[in-house]
């Protein structure tokens, strides 16, 4: 039995991490990757390594059939080429619709040595670049499951009710390009993921477990690509939502920047649409991802992480938690001033 656990784990490396980034969650979420490295360099004091020349993956445009193979192998191998100019053989890979793109890719070339010959030339011809794979592969989560022991032992608000003691109650929701489709890739596996449930539990929290724990969170590229299909987005999100609410979770954890988008903002969309509300007591329920929570648990400021930027409100759970925040300036500037203007109140949590 133990041998056949350790088929479900995975190396990762401890240091020297070479950092490409996500465009959904730049987007979206603009604080959680300046989060993670800050975490990781200041909190663990290890070395990461970005590039202002790395681009996005083009994986939502292959996904929907406008970005072809080749094309985006050469994108990944620049990528690539980009990590040896910096001296660094260690990936570390933000998003994880790229996490999966870069694992098929590596997975292809591997079976098929000819194909990636060919991305080797188009490269060359189009930037004068080489490259060679990384030695070590991992996503951001990854690197933060492996050292949420270290941050424990830093950790201010654990996840835990100031008020009455209990243990907050916490999806993990897994993205499917992290597990399911190169399983041996995650921790864990597709069967039994541990990268977001070892977080919760190392930082005093209670793993929801629920019949839809695995489903998909609704993304689907061309599910929401195309407006017209964006029902069937909705429709997975609710299947998700409807079955956790019996279990009344204080957050939704995810590791995936759409799934994070998504869950959070579909909560908003079913409350307009059909007047329904997951979440106790009449609330929607949090969604934050693994950079998020570490940020909170280490206490930093909500809205310095860029937590005003979630549509569904954190407030509940920071007041659960015990993490002090200052309502007034949720929407304010980096000077104070509002967004909009308006007149700052003093109005400390």
């Amino acid at each position: 039995m133990m041998n056949y656990w350790k088929d479900y784990q995975k190396e990762i490396a401890g240091d020297d991490y070479f950092f490409v980034r996500s465009c959904i969650r730049q987007n979206f979420f603009p604080g959680a990757e300046k989060l993670f490295m800050e975490v990781v360099r200041d909190k663990l004091g290890k070395h990461l390594v970005e590039d202002p020349e790395h681009t996005t993956c083009t994986g939502i445009g292959y996904h929907c059939d406008v970005v072809p193979l080749e094309t985006i192998m050469t994108v990944v191998a620049r990528h690539f080429a980009l990590m040896n100019a910096s001296g660094l053989r260690n990936l570390v890979i933000s998003c994880v619709t790229s996490f999966g793109i870069y694992s098929e890719i590596l997975d292809l070339w591997h079976h098929q040595p000819e194909l990636r010959e060919r991305i080797a030339g188009y490269l060359f011809e189009a930037t004068g670049r080489t490259f060679q794979e990384p030695v070590n592969m991992v996503h951001s989560s990854d690197v933060i499951y492996c050292y949420r022991n270290e941050l424990a032992a830093q950790m201010k608000f654990p996840l835990v009710n100031r008020e009455t003691g209990r243990r907050l109650r916490v999806v993990d929701h897994i993205g499917c390009h992290y597990a399911k489709i190169f399983p041996a890739r995650g921790v864990g596996g597709s069967e039994f993921p541990q990268v977001l449930a070892g977080l919760i539990q190392a930082w005093g929290g209670e793993v929801v477990d629920y019949p839809e724990r695995r489903h998909c969170c609704g993304f689907g590229f061309r599910h929401y690509a195309v407006q017209e299909n964006r029902g069937y987005s909705v429709s997975h999100t609710k299947i998700k939502l409807e079955s956790m609410k019996p279990y009344e979770p204080d957050l939704i954890l995810t590791n995936c920047p759409g799934c994070n988008m998504f869950i959070d903002r579909w909560q908003y969309t079913l409350e307009e649409a059909e007047g329904l509300v997951y979440g106790a007591d009449g609330q929607k329920i949090p969604v934050l991802s693994h950079e998020e929570l570490a940020g909170l648990i280490l206490g930093y400021d909500p809205w310095e992480i860029g937590l005003q930027t979630h549509q569904v409100p954190v407030e509940p759970l920071l007041i659960k938690m015990g993490v002090p925040f200052q309502p007034e300036l949720k929407y304010a500037d980096r000077q104070g001033r509002l967004i909009g203007g308006g007149v700052l109140q003093n109005q400390s949590v």
